[in-house]
């Protein structure tokens, strides 16, 4: 007699996922209006659901959670009609795999079937995960550089070899998930700032985690993108990096790793 088979349903994107608990994490949130509440019924921390939220929001070309930060106390939440799509369709392959595997239990029965089965998937320890639509590319001898349009008025540049665009295919209208390490991202303030950065990317503080020695900032960069950078406690201090307050961010293009699926 063996074990009955089951599946862990995971839909991968690049570099993120969507699992059970991030779609649980929805469905919650779309009967409770709360990030906080929504966090308490799924197990999660008030921090590791606002995290999940904005990865969400980033790994899709609309957001699926349209949220306004309130504290631990919660603030106001809705699914978008997007992420209400998105959990019904994870719910319909659930169901057509769960049948499937009542079907395979008959044949599958007297053999192991550890080896049967992989999952691809890539992971990454980038902080920032933002998809997009490749709008251009640049052509050097050796490098190239391409553009993606993450969110409306909103681009990120990547710096990367012709052979690495040819072999991604990174044409116009492809799409790419742009990854960037929180380390990489850069905080500044003030206008007509003249750096090297080929990315200057303005935003608003929406969130701010202060460590002993280092603070993750968020910000709003608007169509309901984030970006993660983490700063010296000290640096966040002298720059004043409050909730509310507008700040660019600054990325070098050879600091953009550029994923697809």
């Amino acid at each position: 007699m063996t074990d009955d088979l089951s599946a862990s349903l995971t839909f991968r994107r690049g570099a993120a996922r969507v699992g059970l608990e991030r779609v649980a994490l929805i469905e919650a949130v779309a009967e409770l209006g709360s990030i906080s509440a929504a966090a308490r019924r799924v197990g999660l921390s008030y921090k590791a659901a606002w995290d999940a939220v904005q990865a969400l929001n980033n790994l899709f070309e609309t957001p699926l959670i349209a949220a306004v930060p309130g504290g631990q106390k919660g603030g106001a939440a809705t699914v978008t009609p997007k992420g209400r799509a998105v959990v019904a369709a994870f719910a319909r392959v659930r169901g057509e795999i769960d049948a499937a595997l009542l079907k395979l239990e008959s044949h599958v029965a007297a053999a192991p079937v550890g080896d049967l089965f992989w999952s691809l998937g890539m992971r990454t320890s980038a902080r920032n995960a933002l998809r997009g639509r490749v709008s251009r590319v640049s052509e050097g001898e050796v490098s190239a550089e391409v553009t993606l349009d993450v969110a409306p008025g909103v681009q990120i540049t990547a710096s990367l070899t012709r052979r690495s665009v040819a072999d991604l295919g990174l044409t116009p209208g492809a799409p790419a998930i742009a990854l960037i390490k929180a380390s990489f991202v850069i905080l500044a303030r003030g206008e007509g700032l003249r750096t090297s950065a080929r990315n200057q990317i303005p935003g608003v503080v929406t969130r701010r985690e202060d460590g002993q020695v280092t603070s993750e900032i968020v910000l709003d960069i608007g169509g309901g993108k984030t970006l993660v950078a983490t700063v010296t406690r000290e640096g966040a201090e002298d720059l004043g990096l409050a909730p509310g307050e507008a700040v660019t961010a600054l990325v070098k293009a050879p600091h953009v790793i550029l994923a697809v699926e």
